[in-house]
């Protein structure tokens, strides 16, 4: 999977693969190299200028330069990954230094802003599933359609969010953080208008971002994004810390920087060879596939994001200062979480092709699977503790506040649980979104957001405070693992059964 030509090409390459003694996740079999060859898609069927040739799996390779091809592509998307809650977390190191009740605040404005943000990731992931899927079928015409329609999906989207933050944004906050917490209200409100600006671009941006990520094109992204970010961290500094703007200065710099990231990620698609500023009007037809794809993903998001949302519920309800700690650690938490992603989006661009292309292999998609895991759980390791030991040997970059700082250090441990199966878990779920095994992943994941809403209930009627929330967290991860894991390593399952995958075969031909 490594570098993306934007060039026509007839050549067949190779990349190699896992060797088989990493593979099955539960047998055992005798180490020999398999090779994956795919031929490079007709040069007639895009311009010559902007065809996007990927490179295939080959044999002659050691599982270092695997792992290494494999990061040419993931690597970037990385980047892509970690700048959004990047933003939040600079908002959240910089209202600190200043003031605890706008870092309290910053909870339920996060909370609004970047997870209901996160409930529209299921127009991201139809994105990508759909442009590599139409790749692979080989229709340049088909890919600028739906670039079209899913545009417009996501500017109408955006705009709806828009009206919703304006009209209900202060009695959703009111409501959330109660009565107790009233006083960081005012502060929260104006973060969440401010930052509400930009949910049209913020939409828009991320359906050029996917288009770009299903085409297997990391780079153009995360120029963006760098550049984005670069925006949020300057404007924080002189609005904030210069200027003296507080949370409102923090607010406006992330809402620019989202509007400039929207603007260079439909100029990165543009590059591609697509328009990016044609916008259509989907069908009834064309509408009803777009939500058959989108709905078991939505409900996915929706009970991830609910979930969160709920854990910061419970933090809120135990007063400011366990508040302003949950903050800091969730921000943390989320940006380190995001190293997994890529591995996600890995799994999405490139398992369709094995499952489903012309040259579909099953045994070879089982081969890039164990090879993303294991990537993963490296990743969780080392993530995992170098992110436990920032707020543990460097709580003040976030807050001077003793008591708070000491609150952190009591979630330590299943912070540290809970983020190193994380990357692991977001490559077997990615699989599954890119087998569109999407009502096994849709019922799974709202029956642990059942089971651990229930647990965090327990955990606040028992008095276990901020370390029962964060361990009900770590149990919540565990299970959305353990379930993907089982789901993928069954008989039945898309990575095994010819049955199944016939199946889903004639229902993408038939769309």
């Amino acid at each position: 999977m490594g570098g993306f030509n934007v060039k026509p090409s007839s050549e067949r390459r190779e990349l190699s693969i896992l060797p088989r003694m990493l593979a099955p996740l539960v047998t055992g079999q005798s180490t020999s190299w398999v090779t994956v060859s795919v031929a490079s898609l007709p040069q007639e069927t895009m311009d010559d200028d902007h065809f996007v040739a990927p490179e295939d799996f080959g044999e002659d390779k050691s599982i270092w330069t695997q792992m290494k091809e494999i990061a040419m592509f993931a690597g970037p998307a990385t980047g892509l990954w970690i700048c959004g809650p990047l933003m939040s977390l600079i908002d959240t190191a910089v209202i600190g230094q200043g003031s605890s009740v706008e870092l309290a605040a910053l909870g339920p404005g996060t909370v609004l802003c970047d997870n209901l943000s996160y409930v529209f990731m299921f127009l991201s992931i139809a994105t990508s599933n759909m442009i590599a899927t139409s790749l692979a079928k080989e229709d340049k015409n088909e890919v600028q359609h739906q670039i079209s329609i899913l545009l417009f999906v996501g500017l109408a989207c955006g705009v709806g969010m828009l009206l919703f933050t304006k009209l209900l944004g202060t009695r959703i906050l009111t409501a959330f953080t109660g009565l107790k917490n009233m006083h960081i209200v005012p502060a929260a409100n104006t973060y969440v208008q401010i930052r509400g600006l930009a949910w049209p671009a913020l939409l828009v941006g991320w359906v050029a971002q996917s288009a770009s990520l299903g085409m297997k094109d990391s780079w153009g992204p995360l120029k963006a994004l760098a550049v984005a970010s670069a925006v949020n961290g300057i404007g924080d500094i002189i609005l904030c810390c210069f200027l003296g703007y507080g949370i409102a200065g923090a607010a406006w710099a992330t809402m620019v920087s989202q509007v400039v990231a929207a603007f260079m990620m439909i100029g990165a698609l543009n590059a591609q060879g697509f328009n990016a500023f044609s916008l259509s009007i989907p069908s009834p037809k064309e509408l009803v596939q777009i939500l058959e794809l989108a709905a078991p993903v939505f409900i996915t998001m929706i009970s991830k994001v609910a979930f969160f949302t709920l854990l910061t519920y419970f933090a809120t309800k135990m007063g400011t200062v366990t508040i302003a700690a949950h903050q800091v650690m969730v921000q943390v938490f989320c940006m380190c979480a995001v190293w997994g992603e890529p591995l996600c989006q890995t799994a999405q661009s490139f398992m369709p092709e094995l499952i489903y292309g012309v040259n579909r292999s099953l045994e070879k998609a089982r081969m890039l699977l164990k090879s993303l895991v294991i990537i993963g759980a490296l990743i969780g390791f080392m993530v995992g503790t170098v992110a436990t030991c920032v707020p543990w040997l460097l709580p003040h970059l976030f807050t001077t506040d003793r008591v708070i700082i000491g609150e952190m250090h009591k979630v330590l441990l299943p912070f540290f649980i809970a983020l190193m199966v994380t990357p692991s878990t977001l490559s077997l779920e990615g699989t599954l979104l890119a087998g569109r095994d999407l009502r096994f992943l849709s019922l799974s994941m709202s029956g642990c957001f059942s089971l651990g809403g229930l647990l965090l209930m327990l955990v606040l009627s028992g008095g276990c405070g901020l370390p029962g929330c964060w361990w009900g967290l770590a149990g919540f991860q565990w299970a959305r693992f353990s379930l993907a894991l089982k789901r993928l390593t069954s008989p039945h399952g898309i990575l095994y059964s010819e049955e199944f995958n016939q199946h889903k075969l004639e229902k993408l031909k038939a769309a």
